[in-house]
Formats: C-alpha cells, structure tokens, sequence
C-alpha cells in the first residue's frame, strides 16, 4: 500500500514534476514543472485538507505532518 507521501507525489504529477518541496508547519510548499500534471482529488483523497495553486506553485495542506512527510518526498527525489 501506498505511503501518504507516496500518494501526494502522484497527485503533484509524480517525482519528475517537482521541481522543489518543503515544508510550512501544516502545508507542502511545492514548485512543478506542469500544473496540468497535478491532481488536486487525488491530493485531497491523499489526505490533503486543501490545494493551492498559483502559477507553477502548489500548496498541498495537509496538517501537523507536513515535515515527515517533507522529508519522505525528498528521500524519493
């Protein structure tokens, strides 16, 4: 089964599309390559509260784990 780190890098279009992440108290801060390639119900059906999205930024809210998961992400980078 797919970790929840797992599942947001597929929701962001997968590891090929995330140009940087890190990590803000609740939330991904995250820059990719192609904003077509993000899905935001499959970030939200990872556990995401909410997505924002602003030109080739997306910020994934996702709570108090935000740097575990961070950290996770980076590791498959």
């Amino acid at each position: 089964m797919a970790t929840k780190a797992e599942k947001i890098v597929a929701g962001l279009g997968g590891v090929e599309n995330i140009i940087e992440v890190e990590g803000c108290v609740t939330r991904l801060r995250t820059e990719v390559e192609n904003q077509d390639n993000v899905d935001e119900a499959a970030l939200k059906a990872a556990g995401a509260h909410g997505v924002v999205k602003m030109g080739s930024a997306v910020q994934v809210v996702i709570g108090s784990d935000a740097d575990p998961v961070v950290h996770e992400i980076e590791d498959m980078m």
